[in-house]
């Protein structure tokens, strides 16, 4: 910074300040330092910055399933507001694995990140961040919250959506309605199958365990869920699904055996990822909207990176989205 000053023929104090952007520089004084900059090739070490200054730029967004769409949208409503405020987004894909994520969260805690949005993986156990916590690093839970787990958290009104999916099948003169895929160890899973009890609950319809078939949160989920939903003595003739990629995979399940979706048998979905209206044909589904989720972890994250250490549980809205795959055409419903 010092050769830069001399170079340019300003103070060191005016080189620092080009170098963070003030806005007290004068613009010609600030074309002379960045003349000076590319003639001489500095680069600005970040790192001895942070140390510098106690906090890095640097966020962690660790999710736990880039492969489904829904997340990935999800991280790029996050990563949207952490560039427009400056910080320089990590992310990593820990596909489901405790072990991976706590290897991830080790070594983002050893970075001196300044913050973490973190889309809990499977049996994450309620300590995974205690420690983050009590080195004062905030920790924002989205779209999953772990039991027990001190942290902040950002998901979605799942338990509302299941109950709405089920009402509308059941407005459609379902009696026998399955819940297809996820796993029942998880926080999503036990949400929204809740809201598919209720609705048949209050309907008078007693809730059959058979016709909740867990599995994988995957296409192959969907097909398998269907072949066994569909062995039953009394299959079911609509199903639920735990998400739109289970919903796609027993969307292609039916074809296979001949059968119409939204003719034959009702497919609703969860989440209404950007596929979910061009399926074959287009599938109903609850609607989360992944990108104002990410962006709402992301400003809570960025408010206690600067603080506030108000406690947030945020509870995301949710509507039902109608479209062919359940047999009520295209008419939307909210």
């Amino acid at each position: 910074m010092i050769d830069i000053a001399r170079h340019a023929g300003v103070s060191k104090s005016t080189v620092s300040l080009v170098l963070r952007s003030s806005p007290l520089v004068k613009a010609e004084t600030r074309r002379l330092v960045e003349r000076a900059i590319d003639d001489l090739g500095y680069v600005y070490n970040r790192g001895a910055a942070n140390l510098r200054q106690a906090r890095s730029n640097m966020v962690g967004m660790v999710i736990n399933d880039l492969a489904n769409p829904f997340f990935a949208e999800l991280a790029v409503g996050i990563e949207r507001v952490f560039q427009g405020a400056g910080y320089v987004p990590f992310i990593a894909n820990t596909a489901e694995n405790p072990l991976r994520q706590a290897e991830v969260l080790r070594a983002l805690r050893e970075q001196g990140v300044a913050g973490l949005i973190v889309c809990p993986s499977r049996g994450t156990p309620s300590d995974a961040f205690k420690g983050l916590v009590a080195d004062g690093v905030p920790v924002v839970q989205a779209m999953r919250r772990v039991d027990g787990a001190r942290a902040a958290s950002i998901v979605p009104d799942n338990r509302r959506g299941g109950r709405q999916a089920t009402e509308h099948l059941l407005a459609l003169g379902h009696r026998r309605i399955a819940f297809l895929g996820g796993y029942r160890d998880t926080f999503a899973h036990a949400e929204r199958s809740g809201g598919y009890r209720q609705a048949l609950e209050a309907a008078g319809i007693g809730v059959d365990p058979a016709l909740i078939i867990d599995g994988p949160p995957n296409r192959d989920g969907g097909e398998t869920g269907l072949a066994r939903a569909l062995a039953l003595p009394n299959a079911p003739t609509a199903a639920l699904c735990f998400n739109d990629v289970v919903a796609f995979g027993v969307l292609a399940g039916l074809r296979q055996r001949g059968l119409t979706p939204g003719v034959d048998f009702a497919v609703v979905g969860f989440d209404d990822v950007a596929d979910a209206r061009h399926a074959s044909p287009p599938l109903t589904t609850v609607a989360v909207d992944s990108f104002a989720l990410g962006e709402r972890a992301a400003q809570t994250m960025l408010r206690m990176v600067h603080g506030d250490a108000t406690p947030v549980e945020g509870i995301g809205d949710v509507h039902l989205v109608v479209r062919e795959s359940c047999g009520a055409g295209m008419e939307q419903a909210a």
